[in-house]
């Protein structure tokens, strides 16, 4: 089994290496091969996403991935920013439905800003679309003054489109992911305002007439944001499209008291996957040894559960978490009074030690 590692920038490379420790404890063959994406190959390349990696990831059977981004890049172009490395993988590898579990563990309870009860037992499970919507609708660019529009002034401007199989194969996805929990998805949508959004509604609904033994619930963006605060636990698949999905993952992952613990798994229909934290790369807190490598270690799990069909690995590894928050150990995100406070390293160390 190959495994493209991609530590990227920022945090990165230190929580990468901490889910490379842990997968090496496991009695598996596994052929890891690293590489430069985002920008760390731009400072080597010319480019976040040379062909040399894009080949790599093409022919392994799934990809670990950490952060990419750097203020530092801010002033690039656009197409050759960290950030681009990613939708570039997203959209030659065909990752078009994104898991982002939000779950919070029982020795987290109290690192939730929400009150113990409306958290407690939180377990969720966001659907994004990931390679249609606004963020890859053309037409999309500006126009100013010079080009004789709009005289006077500037515009931009990108597109929100989606198909119809865009839509059916996600809404697809969801269904028979809820089918394996408690048969409830929730379409998050804006049809009240966007024409898109009209259009994604009605096709779930047509999918869903196949799947009678699901509960299918249509809500908008603005009150889901509002729900999720509100109350979590009413929610179990969300499906919705690729900003809407951005924002509401981000949100719903806060509910468990850090990002940092947040895993994630970009699938496509041969569930050859890239996997990921949620959070991103942090450059404040690079090399202080610092950052949480959980959300790392757990989207290593999941890879080995849906593109790796190693299912009771990611049992033990899922395990080994909760074994090591138990004993009381924290980095700094999710650390409180009376716990044990370690760094990215020692966590690392602590997880691969309850595997053992």
């Amino acid at each position: 089994m190959k495994i493209a590692v991609l530590p990227g920038d920022g945090i990165g490379t230190e929580i990468v290496a901490e889910a490379v420790k842990v997968l090496n404890v496991l009695d598996l063959p596994l052929e890891m091969e690293s590489a430069l994406v985002g920008g760390a190959a731009y400072e080597a390349h010319g480019h976040p996403l040379p062909e040399s990696t894009l080949k790599l990831a093409k022919e392994a059977d799934a990809v670990l991935f950490g952060a990419v981004g750097d203020w530092k890049y801010d002033t690039l172009d656009r197409p050759l920013r960290p950030e681009q490395a990613i939708l570039g993988l997203r959209k030659n590898l065909g990752l078009f439905a994104n898991f982002r579990p939000a779950i919070c563990y029982e020795q987290l309870v109290g690192a939730s800003s929400l009150k113990p009860e409306l958290i407690a037992g939180l377990d969720i499970l966001i659907i994004r679309e990931l390679t249609g919507d606004i963020y890859f609708g053309q037409p999309r660019g500006r126009r100013t003054a010079a080009d004789g529009h709009f005289p006077g002034s500037e515009e931009a401007f990108d597109t929100m489109r989606y198909s119809r199989p865009e839509i059916e194969r996600i809404a697809h996805v969801a269904f028979q992911a809820a089918r394996k929990r408690n048969k409830k998805v929730t379409s998050v949508d804006k049809a009240n305002v966007l024409e898109t959004f009209q259009f994604w509604k009605d096709v779930v609904t047509e999918v869903h007439t196949q799947y009678p033994d699901v509960e299918l619930q249509h809500m908008y963006v603005d009150n889901a944001a509002m729900q999720l605060v509100k109350a979590p636990k009413a929610f179990d698949v969300i499906v919705t499209g690729n900003m809407f999905g951005d924002i509401l993952s981000d949100e719903a992952s806060m509910l468990t008291g850090s990002i940092g613990m947040l895993p994630s798994a970009s699938l496509n229909s041969q569930n050859q996957g890239l996997y990921e934290p949620s959070h991103g790369s942090a450059p404040d807190i690079a090399g202080k040894g610092v950052a949480n490598p959980l959300a790392t270690i757990l989207s290593a799990a999941m890879m080995l559960r849906f593109s790796l069909n190693h299912a009771e690995a990611a049992d033990r590894i899922e395990a080994a978490v909760k074994s090591v928050l138990a004993q009381g150990l924290r980095t700094p995100d999710i650390y409180s009074e009376g716990t044990t406070k370690v760094g990215t390293a020692q966590m690392g160390d602590a997880v691969s030690k309850a595997l053992r």
